[in-house]
């Protein structure tokens, strides 16, 4: 199944090591994951520092020959930056029928750009690896536990509320 990724969801899915471990060759041997080279850019900007974003960052990019790269042509009225722009822009071109991103504050706006493909974040994904048997239901709930913690999501309302998908 096609899904194109953001920079943030990726982040996230790697950010913690049990997530490295897990979640992300799951989340990469189940999906045809695709992303636009702004993505990889802002991986590669991340993965230069010294904290627990820089090593998931380096964590994809050491698995990027799982990953479909391309080209994607930014939308200049787009008023986001230039990885959530190009990632949307490559879902809609290569017709996607996920878009996986992490950008809470901006859901909204990333859910109305999207006509067919349907949007999923972090704890989405998590369910979906328990629903395929990938993961166990606590597997999954410690494992967004971890991950909130180290992407400070503590309190965010709409993790907390994805919280429930494992109870």
């Amino acid at each position: 199944m096609k899904l194109v990724a953001d920079t943030s969801g990726l982040v996230s899915l790697a950010a913690t090591t049990d997530a490295r471990r897990l979640a992300l060759p799951l989340f990469l041997d189940g999906y045809d994951v695709a992303v636009p080279h702004h993505v990889i850019d802002e991986l590669e900007t991340i993965a230069q520092y010294s904290d627990a974003h820089a090593q998931a960052a380096q964590a994809i990019l050491d698995e990027q020959d799982k990953i479909l790269i391309r080209d994607s042509v930014l939308d200049p009225e787009f008023p986001l930056d230039d990885g959530e722009n190009a990632a949307i822009q490559l879902t809609k071109e290569i017709g996607a029928a996920f878009f996986y991103c992490d950008e809470y504050s901006q859901l909204a706006l990333i859910h109305a750009s999207l006509a067919e493909p349907q949007l999923v974040t972090t704890p989405r994904v998590l369910k979906a690896l328990v629903v395929h048997g990938d993961l166990t239901n606590t597997e999954a709930k410690e494992l967004l536990e971890q991950i909130s913690q180290v992407r400070s999501w503590e309190t965010n309302a709409y993790v907390q509320q994805a919280e429930q998908l494992f109870e």
